[in-house]
């Protein structure tokens, strides 16, 4: 079991006036799982790559049971910690499950007749074994968040450190996962850190609340704790003004006798379906189930049977370029989107290529201190956290002003208070453009009073769902 100590830490990155982390003092003890959480780009990311020696600090700032990382033997560091990035993605470097989880063994120096049974044992730990010889760029990103779970269950680490790990992941799923994450320390002693704004489903298993918060670290109580994961609650999660769309109300998508299919897999069976205007609509379902195909299909970018029709025409007659003035995604990955370099440079590329002349240089910097990022505009989007990188990309989505805006996991990354942000501004330029909004998220709080409709994928299956009692 192993102790995490943090001495006297203070960081800056590059051409930043503040440190993002300013003379942090704290102890995460050894065997307990501590959940770690506070406004987005507030350096929990920053905090748990200095923990894991991903970014360079003093020497004992940072120690395990006393010691630095630097005095481990480097064949013994990932024994003693390793971290899940937010985008997991960015940590494979195979191309099966099976032969990752391999790889980051191998690289451990494991015995190779020990690697199959800790491959296993780790993928049935995690509930992922069906996933063992799939193709890693071929799961959705709630798949591959449970991929990287395996590897680090695998890898048997001592302190495990987590950078929002249920993002994508949906809230069934999630709380496997985080009775998982509670066994491995209490019945493993495994220091667990996890760093998270949807603070839903931790009530009974975390061990600590810590707060970062303008660059330093507290502890709350427990009475401090239960209060803030109260607001996580599951009643507040419930949708209660969601609504079934009449029979006869017209469709501005319409799907006929649409079905989905990938690797020889049925993700939706044949059916009707209809997408409506002016409205917004939220799709749920579990992981992996179609509803990314979904959105890929809708904007012509994936293979789908049946007929799919916009305004009443097939969308095999409509041109890709005027299409995507009408109907546009924006991914689950927000880097993936971005084709400049500065946050300035981005902005630009939207406003020069805006299918609308509502959105001003003035509204555009109204709307960047809105979101906390008014003082990012020379920085490099790429250091920018994940959840600034978040807002600045649906801000340019925003700002390209399609007819249909596809959201795919909008809220990702994002703390509560900017979630509520981010749908105040949504709500605003719905209603001024008159915009139809359909999202996949499986982030709920705080939606309520956004969604208008809510569609179910399960069994292969959309249906619509009124209040659920």
């Amino acid at each position: 079991m192993v102790n995490v100590s943090i001495h006297n830490l203070t960081f800056s990155y590059p051409q930043q006036a503040q440190p993002v982390l300013n003379a942090v003092n704290a102890n995460f003890p050894a065997g307990q799982f501590s959940l770690l959480t506070g406004v987005s780009g507030g350096g929990k990311s920053t905090l748990l790559k200095l923990v894991a020696g991903l970014l360079p600090t003093d020497a004992m700032t940072v120690t395990f049971n006393g010691q630095s990382l630097a005095q481990i033997p480097a064949t013994q560091r990932s024994q003693t910690v390793a971290m899940l990035f937010q985008e997991p993605s960015t940590q494979f470097t195979m191309d099966t499950v099976a032969n990752e989880l391999q790889f980051a063994l191998e690289n451990q120096q494991v015995p190779a007749d020990e690697i199959s049974q800790r491959v296993t044992a780790a993928l049935d730990f995690i509930g992922i074994a069906p996933l063992r010889d799939r193709k890693l760029m071929h799961l959705s990103g709630g798949e591959q968040q449970k991929v990287a779970l395996a590897i680090i269950v695998a890898m048997d680490s001592a302190v495990i450190l987590l950078d929002e790990p249920f993002a994508s992941i949906d809230p069934a799923t999630r709380l496997v996962l985080l009775q998982r994450l509670a066994q491995l320390s209490r019945e493993r002693g495994k220091t667990v850190i996890l760093a998270d704004h949807d603070l839903s489903g931790y009530t009974d298993y975390v061990d600590r609340l810590t707060v970062l918060a303008d660059g330093r670290l507290s502890h709350l109580s427990p009475e401090a704790t239960q209060e803030r994961l109260a607001n996580f609650a599951p009643a507040r999660l419930r949708l209660q003004h969601v609504t079934v769309p009449g029979d006869n109300q017209p469709a501005l998508l319409q799907g006929t006798q649409l079905s989905l299919a990938t690797n020889g897999r049925t993700l939706i069976a044949p059916q009707d379906l209809g997408l409506f205007a002016h409205h917004t609509t939220l799709i749920t379902g579990p992981n992996g189930s179609g509803k990314s195909t979904l959105f890929r299909s809708l904007v012509k970018l994936g293979h789908y049977e049946g007929v799919i029709t916009y305004d009443g025409t097939d969308i095999h007659r409509l041109k890709r370029r005027p299409y995507a003035r009408q109907v546009a995604l924006m991914f689950q990955s927000a880097a993936t989107q971005f084709l400049n370099v500065t946050v300035d440079e981005e902005l630009a590329l939207s406003l020069k290529n805006s299918y609308a002349d509502h959105f001003t240089t003035t509204m555009v910097t109204h709307l960047l201190t809105e979101l906390n990022l008014a003082d990012r505009r020379e920085q490099i989007i790429y250091t920018l956290s994940s959840g600034q990188q978040k807002k600045l990309q649906l801000l340019c989505m925003l700002i390209m002003a399609p007819d249909v805006l596809l959201l795919d996991e909008p809220f990702k990354g994002l703390d509560y208070e900017s979630i509520q942000t981010v749908i105040q501004i949504l709500k605003r330029v719905q209603r001024e453009l008159n915009l139809t909004y359909i999202l996949v998220s499986h982030q709920l709080s705080g939606l309520d009073t956004f969604i208008d409709y809510h569609l179910q994928l399960a069994d292969q299956h959309l249906t619509y769902l009124g209040v659920s009692a």
